[in-house]
């Protein structure tokens, strides 16, 4: 029922509706239409419902048509156990990082809940990795990709990337990691595949001061690629096992400063021994994906509302509207707007909202 209601809504909404001559009048077979297509709505909706025996997951399911749901199968093999993450991944030190929170924002918990994520989980995020010569990029890459390291050095020439799958939340997610050389006579083709990135980590030698001041020419040449504000930026020191204990303090004081002046989260990794690389990254695959889901939300949003806008100004024009403007919402979860029960029942049908979330009453049209 509800997929035959939807076929009807979207041929609806591609036909032409012109506004009909003064002199036609309603006859009674419109009205019986009418009320028959009140019937049909109502008997779809309250079909979906689910009933107080049965489990709310799977009647909405069912009742729900889908549509716009994300019921995305992991492409590939499943992903490896240390690549799924189920709750937020916390930061190195609360003196620089992007969010002290601990959880995952909670429209993007909801959203997962019902695998509603739209295209995230078919998307890559971008992810950049920008600093000097021999600070070891590529090697952090490795480590946390292949879980290898090389103790001999080969300088990357131009650029080259990674793809690392994660399940984030039972969403299944992926990051395409750049590594950019960090030679000066490469630095024009590198900056060309800075734009799009929603990542940026500039990385830092513990033991070399001098690359930390110059991650800040690295931020701003990798930003002046993207929009302002569109990327997280995360600064990194790498070869931590090279240093001691008071050391590694000294260093991290001057990065933490010069972090916060960034408006980066700042982490220390050792590339060499494996610390703290798992853990950067699944905050950095974290971040990412929470800004993905709100992101796709928001344009949902918007997308609906100019429909809806088309759609209303449609009917205002029409001398007999589609009978299902009768129908109602008395409850929707404090979104309750006389003038907004048309976007109501289009949410309802695209699989949105859940029948059981909303009471459903009629009023007839006279």
């Amino acid at each position: 029922m509800v997929t035959a209601l939807g076929a009807w809504w979207d041929s609806f909404r591609c036909k032409p509706h012109p506004d009909p001559a003064p002199d036609v009048q309603d006859s009674s077979d419109a009205r019986r239409s009418r009320v028959a297509l009140v019937a049909l709505v109502i008997s779809a909706a309250l079909s979906a419902r689910p009933s107080r025996a049965e489990p709310r997951t799977s009647q909405a399911a069912a009742g729900l048509s889908g549509r716009m749901k994300s019921s995305l199968m992991p492409l590939g093999p499943p992903v490896s156990r240390d690549r799924i993450i189920a709750s937020f991944p916390k930061w190195y030190t609360p003196a620089a990082c992007l969010q002290l929170k601990e959880h995952f924002h909670g429209q993007v918990n909801a959203t997962c809940q019902r695998r509603n994520t739209g295209t995230v989980g078919l998307n890559l995020s971008k992810v950049v990795v920008v600093g000097d010569l021999y600070v070891g990029k590529t090697s952090l890459i490795h480590r946390f990709c292949k879980n290898v390291f090389d103790r001999d050095y080969k300088a990357t020439i131009g650029v080259d990337f990674e793809i690392e799958r994660f399940e984030i939340a039972g969403i299944p997610y992926s990051l395409q990691i750049w590594d950019t050389a960090g030679q000066e006579k490469f630095k024009c083709i590198a900056s060309a595949y800075y734009r799009g990135a929603q990542v940026i980590i500039t990385a830092f030698d513990l033991t070399d001061m001098q690359t930390l001041e110059h991650t800040r020419q690295w931020l701003e040449d990798a930003l002046r690629e993207n929009e302002p504000g569109s990327c997280f930026v995360f600064l990194v020191g790498t070869k931590k096992d090279l240093l001691s204990g008071a050391a590694c303090e000294q260093a991290e004081v001057e990065a933490v400063h010069l972090a916060n002046e960034m408006q980066a989260e700042y982490w220390s990794v050792s590339a060499k021994t494996g610390e703290n690389v798992k853990a950067f990254f699944s905050r950095v695959a974290a971040l990412a994906f929470e800004q993905s889901v709100l992101q796709d939300l928001e344009r949902r949003s918007s997308a609906w509302l100019q429909e809806w806008r088309e759609v209303y100004q449609r009917l205002r024009r029409a001398r007999d509207p589609p009978a299902w403007v009768a129908v109602s919402w008395d409850c929707l979860r404090g979104l309750h707007t006389p003038h907004m029960h048309g976007q109501r029942l289009l949410l309802l049908w695209r699989g949105d909202v859940e029948p059981g979330s909303c009471d459903v009453s009629v009023h007839p049209l006279c």
